[in-house]
């Protein structure tokens, strides 16, 4: 006797859980490639928005990313294995982006190739999946399509003014471009569907092997020098109070543009050998610091400051130049620790001064910065466990990055410190003449 069974044959079956592992595992390594290449080209971007708005891209990126890797681990249990394995050649492409010509060509490959690929995979995975058996990564899905769009709306406006900017590097920047998508297409894409062998496997045409920035490229449209304020090189100018400590802070705030560019290098210096946790903790660590520099950027603007009236300087960057990369994470955790313990007296002077915007920025800072001391100690810990004949334990790197520091501090010639004494007098005198 023929056995009759219930009909079963519904969309909601389309995917078993190591299908739907196999689909978010693939997002989880083109998100991955995204956030060290836009981290690893930040020192390189002259823009000072595209270098302070990139990190929160890379920030977005590794909360999805994140969570996929999580779902991947629960539809999985108990394997908690993350390998490329059949994805390599559509990871093989997303990883090429980093070695892009300039960087015009490398913000336009994102606005206009690897961003839409993964908007169109997520608007695609939130159609066929099932939201009961899916339903605890769907949300982020959802999330990850909204941020994705607004990235490709900001992305898109800033590879045109870079381009604008650099005229001729448009027609190689389209080229790359043109490239990477029609090696993007052959793959079959950022798929439900497992990718295609590579047709054309190897370099891109028109690609530049990626090497980190060690001097770094910055905004023409801010006063560039070494040293951002007299009292760096000159320990008897005051820090001062008053105009002068909101100044200051501003000022130094702003100038967190260097641990925006050491965190997008330590991010590509280590994101391999030290994982996704590291990546992830590294990511919001960049994305922080940027945040910072703007604070203090909005804050020198609301005063009416022009940006050629504000020093950039770069001698904390420099100081690193030639030195092995855990120093740079090393420099980070210096100057997060060097520094906390004034956080929660300045805001305090900010509140009395009536100066809300100051006070908050900084009190903000504190927290971030808790959190930034932690980050540099369990990196540097594992980098030492790691590499425990090449890199010294933390007191040690401390040391050395304070030689550093001291060394580039001393190097300041007199045309140097005649430059900084004449614009943050020039700010000085303005602020007063405000009031």
């Amino acid at each position: 006797m023929q056995q009759i069974y219930l009909p079963g044959d519904n969309e909601r079956g389309r995917w078993m859980r190591l299908d739907a592992a196999r689909i978010l595992k693939r997002y989880f390594f083109c998100e991955r490639a995204l956030i060290l290449s836009q981290s690893g080209w930040l020192a390189a971007i002259d823009s000072f928005d595209v270098k302070t708005l990139l990190p929160a891209f890379s920030w977005q990126d590794a909360m999805i990313a994140n969570a996929l890797r999580e779902r991947v681990f629960e539809l999985r249990f108990p394997n908690r294995m993350m390998e490329i394995g059949d994805d390599s050649p559509l990871i093989e492409v997303f990883d090429a982006a980093r070695h892009a010509p300039n960087a015009g060509a490398f913000v336009l490959s994102l606005a206009r190739v690897f961003k839409p690929a993964l908007l169109a995979a997520y608007r695609e995975y939130e159609q066929l999946a099932d939201p009961l058996a899916d339903g605890p990564i769907l949300r982020e899905i959802r999330m990850a399509i909204s941020e994705k769009s607004e990235q490709i709306a900001a992305l898109t406006s800033m590879a045109q003014a870079l381009l604008r900017s650099a005229p001729d590097q448009a027609a190689e920047a389209a080229a790359w471009v043109a490239e990477l998508g029609l090696r993007l297409l052959q793959t079959g894409g950022v798929a439900v569907e497992p990718p295609h062998p590579a047709l054309n496997s190897g370099p891109v045409p028109g690609q530049k092997s990626f090497k980190l920035a060690e001097v770094t490229a910055r905004d023409a449209r801010f006063h560039r020098c070494r040293y951002y304020w007299p009292d760096v090189t000159d320990p008897a100018f005051p820090y001062g109070d008053g105009i002068r400590l909101q100044l200051r802070s501003a000022v130094s705030h702003f100038n967190e543009v260097w641990a925006v560019e050491t965190g997008g290098a330590i991010l590509d210096a280590f994101g391999e050998e030290l994982g996704w946790e590291f990546i992830y903790d590294a990511a919001r660590w960049t994305y922080d610091e940027s945040r910072h520099t703007r604070m203090g950027y909005e804050r020198l603007q609301s005063w009416g400051y022009q940006p050629e009236e504000i020093p950039l300087g770069s001698y904390i960057y420099d100081s690193a130049l030639g030195q092995e990369p855990y120093i740079r994470l090393g420099m980070l955790h210096y100057f997060e620790t060097k520094n906390i313990g004034k956080k929660t007296k300045r805001a305090e002077a900010f509140a009395s001064y009536q100066d809300k915007v100051s006070q908050h920025d900084m009190d903000f800072d504190w927290a971030d910065e808790t959190i930034h001391a932690a980050y540099g100690h369990r990196w540097l810990d594992a980098l030492r466990a790691l590499y425990p004949e090449r890199v010294p334990d933390i007191d040690t790197i401390r040391q050395r990055c304070d030689e550093l520091v001291a060394h580039e501090v001393k190097s300041a010639t007199p045309a140097d410190q005649a430059e900084i004494n004449a614009i943050a007098q020039a700010m000085i005198d303005k602020a007063e003449r405000l009031q």
